[in-house]
This record gives C-alpha cells, sequence and structure tokens, in this order.
C-alpha cells in the first residue's frame, strides 16, 4: 500500500474512506438501473467520468447489442472527484474483489499502479488493432512488454486565453502568434506587467497537493531539456527542479500574476475562477470546458488555446494525459467487456468522443480522414502539441512519489518552506519509503 499524506487541515484518510464508501454506493446502486436486468442479457458495469460523449457511447452500444449486452455505468464525477480521489476509490473496490466492476478508467500514468487488477489484453487486440492507436497513447497502457490498457482518449496540457481581453493590446496579433507557439517564461512574465487589472488574475494553474501540480512541475523541468527520470534514476532536486519549482513560487509570491488561492485549486477550480472572474490566462487540457459552455457561452466563445510558457533556450513542453480502458481480472464477463473497449476505440466513437466534448482522440484513423481532420482546426494544434508532449515517469511507485512531491511543492507555493527545502525534504522521504505524517 502507498504513503498517505496528512496535513493538519486535510486528512486525506478521511477523504479516503469517504471516498472509498462513496464508490461502493456507485458500485451496488449503478446509475440508471432500478432493478436487476434480464438474465440472458450480459451487464457490464463500466467506472469513469461519465461524460455526455461517454454516455453517447454506451447509449450506441447498447441500442447496436440490445437484448444481448449492456453496459451500465458508474459515475465518478471529476466535478466530485480529483484524480486522487478517483485513484483511492478504484483500488477500493478493485481489492473488494466486486464482480460489479468489469471495466474502468485510469489516468495513464496510474497504469503500473493497476496491473496487478488488470486483465492482459494482447490476446483480444491484433496487431493491426493495436497499430491503429497514436503511438504516444498505446504506450501508456504497456507495462513489463504486456499490453493491459487501451486509450480512450490522449490530452496535452494547454494553456487558454481570453482573446477579448488581450485584444485590447496593440501588438495583439504578434503575440497570439508568439502564445501558438510558445512564449518563453520572461516574456510571459513581461506580457503580465502590462496586463494588471485589480482583482483579475493573470495567470492561473492548479496548485493544490495532487497531480494537477506535478503536470506543472513537470512541464516546468521539461522545458528546460532536462527529463526527471533520467534511466531508472529519479531526479526530483536538480538546478532545473529548483528552477521550475520557483517559478510556480514566483508567479505567486514575487510577480504577483497568480492569486494565493490557488494553493487551493484543482483544475475545475482554475476553470470556474478563471470564467467567473475572467482570468487572462489559465492551465488546463483540451475539452475541460466543454462543460462550462451552458453557463458562460460568451466567455467561451471568447477563449482560445496556446501553448504552455516554456524557458529561453530549451524546446516547449506539455504533459501528455489521457484516460486508458482496463477490464478487471476479477471480472466474469471479459469477452463482452473485450467488445466495448473495441467499440469505444472505433473511428466513429473516436470521432464522436471529440466532436461532443473535445476530447483527443487516441487512433491514427481519426487523425488520417482528412475530411475530418481539416473540419477540425483546433485537432490540427492538438496533434502537433503531443508532438513536444513529455511523459510523467512510468513507475510503479509513481503515485506515491506524486503525493510527496506535491505536498512539498504546495508548501513551497504557500511560503511555508523554501523551494531548495521542499525537493531537498521530498527526495529524502521519496527513497526512505516511510509514512508521511505532518
Amino acid at each position: 500500500m502507498f504513503n498517505r499524506l496528512f496535513t493538519g487541515t486535510n486528512l486525506l484518510i478521511v477523504s479516503v474512506v469517504i471516498a472509498g464508501a462513496a464508490l461502493f454506493i456507485f458500485i451496488f446502486t449503478p446509475i440508471g438501473v432500478s432493478e436487476p436486468p434480464a438474465a440472458k442479457v450480459t451487464t457490464i458495469y463500466f467506472a469513469d467520468n461519465i461524460s455526455a460523449a461517454h454516455q453517447k457511447i454506451i447509449d450506441r452500444f447498447n441500442a447496436t447489442y440490445r437484448g444481448r449486452l449492456e453496459v451500465v455505468p458508474v459515475n465518478l464525477p471529476f466535478t466530485k472527484f480529483s484524480t486522487n480521489e478517483r485513484k483511492q476509490l478504484l483500488t477500493r473496490a478493485l481489492r473488494s474483489k466486486s464482480t460489479r466492476l468489469d471495466i474502468f478508467a485510469v489516468d495513464l500514468v496510474w497504469v503500473p499502479r493497476f496491473v496487478k487488477w488488470a486483465e492482459p489484453l494482447a490476446q483480444y487486440f491484433s496487431p493491426a488493432e493495436q497499430e491503429n492507436f497514436l503511438p504516444q497513447a498505446l504506450a501508456s497502457g504497456v507495462f513489463e512488454n504486456k499490453l493491459v490498457g487501451v486509450p480512450l482518449y490522449v490530452d496535452i496540457g494547454v494553456m487558454y486565453y481570453r482573446q477579448d481581453l488581450l485584444r485590447t493590446l496593440p501588438d495583439y496579433q504578434s503575440l497570439t502568434q508568439k502564445l501558438n507557439s510558445s512564449m518563453v517564461w520572461e516574456d510571459f512574465i513581461q506580457l503580465g506587467s502590462r496586463l494588471t487589472p485589480s482583482g483579475q488574475a493573470f495567470y492561473l494553474f492548479p496548485a493544490d497537493s495532487y497531480e494537477g501540480l506535478i503536470c506543472c512541475f513537470i512541464e516546468n523541468v521539461s522545458s528546460q531539456n532536462t527529463p526527471v527520470l533520467q534511466g531508472d534514476s529519479l531526479r526530483v532536486n536538480t538546478p532545473q527542479a529548483r528552477r521550475a519549482l520557483q517559478l510556480l513560487v514566483d508567479l505567486v509570491t514575487k510577480y504577483r500574476l497568480t492569486p494565493p488561492a490557488v494553493v487551493s485549486y484543482k483544475e475545475n477550480d482554475v476553470y470556474r475562477h478563471a470564467l467567473e472572474h475572467d482570468a487572462m490566462f489559465f492551465r488546463g487540457w483540451p475539452g475541460n470546458l466543454f462543460d462550462y459552455r451552458r453557463q458562460y457561452p460568451d466567455k467561451i466563445r471568447q477563449t482560445a488555446i496556446a501553448a504552455l510558457p516554456h524557458f529561453a533556450g530549451a524546446k516547449p513542453a506539455a504533459t501528455v494525459g489521457g484516460w486508458n480502458l482496463m477490464i478487471a481480472k476479477d471480472s466474469d464477463k471479459k469477452a463482452a467487456a473485450v467488445q466495448f473497449l473495441k467499440f469505444a476505440t472505433s473511428l466513429e466513437m473516436q470521432q464522436l468522443i471529440y466532436a461532443e466534448m473535445g476530447f483527443l482522440p487516441a487512433i491514427k484513423a481519426a487523425y488520417a480522414d482528412t475530411a475530418f481532420y481539416n473540419r477540425h482546426a483546433d485537432l490540427q494544434y492538438f496533434r502537433r502539441l503531443l508532438e513536444t508532449g513529455v511523459h510523467r515517469p512510468a513507475l510503479v511507485e509513481y503515485t506515491k512519489i506524486s503525493d510527496i512531491l506535491s505536498f512539498y511543492a504546495n508548501r513551497a507555493i504557500r511560503n511555508e518552506i523554501s523551494v531548495e527545502a521542499a525537493l531537498q525534504n521530498a527526495e529524502a522521504m521519496i527513497r526512505s519509503q516511510k509514512v508521511m505524517i505532518n
């Protein structure tokens, strides 16, 4: 069991217990089902953030296989559960060996953590079917040369910005060109000194003690042409790592371009703050604003996407994200589950998931469909960003490492500890294999 981190104000163990109970309620009371299905129908339970696109895929699958197969969604929405909480929910459910969980979605970086509960998939997907996935997406589902997860969609870190607010500057056109190709941090900070209306944030990023903060940190390290993982050696206390974390601290405490409130912000908090209070720039993922279209239609229309800033003299970098589908090793409906995985990753469904929610297709065929590709300029831009994407370390103990590193990075941004001390303590704790209680 990986270590759990505690703070005086946020007892993670309490949230894990509550979240664990919640998942069991979800599993044993799946949404949309009031009584057991007919015996002739094979029911497949699928746990994920059930977006509108997910639901359409499920509905079409159920219609296609009516009377034979039925997927029942177990909804774990991002609006209620952070990625860390979802990880804990699934862990508890899979340990229980529940037969009410057949397919589950994992953040691609969790694959090594969940492999012991997952069915190997190479026997179900031919070499040609595997070859159709984007290489950077499929690689995340492989552990120790075994395919254990298939990508439902892929993500890449991006920066959103408000075109209407930026358009007030006389050099708007040249600025947008720089933003599209990735502006260097020094120029970005200088831009912030020109755009600091009272009470309005210039740049927002998720800085709570969780995985979103680690993505920001890894992007800043990688945009110095330095990987966090070198061979089998994890390096979290290097000059590049200190520079990466110091920048996040300085955005809040030195340049005051980011409000201190971000230390308790996860991604959804960032989006809400940005849209409610007209933040100029904010970090996110493709498609994550789709859920806000009805509430903020005018602001969403004025929101554009750019590459994340990078350090001068280095290449831009953005974290590759996405969600993989795994089949529970203890499921007694594996063949039916495989049928749903193939259906969800078919060309039609991959195009649907992008058109409906902005989730990036994980298969090559979606990008090779010239008519579809040409209709979606944003998809072309995201594909270019994926070429400079960086992966988080694919380590069995990654989730523990992430918990420790995010805890200390968050303390540094809170100005409770120096950057150097934060990374020294994180590295020592990672190597010690101890449980940290603070």
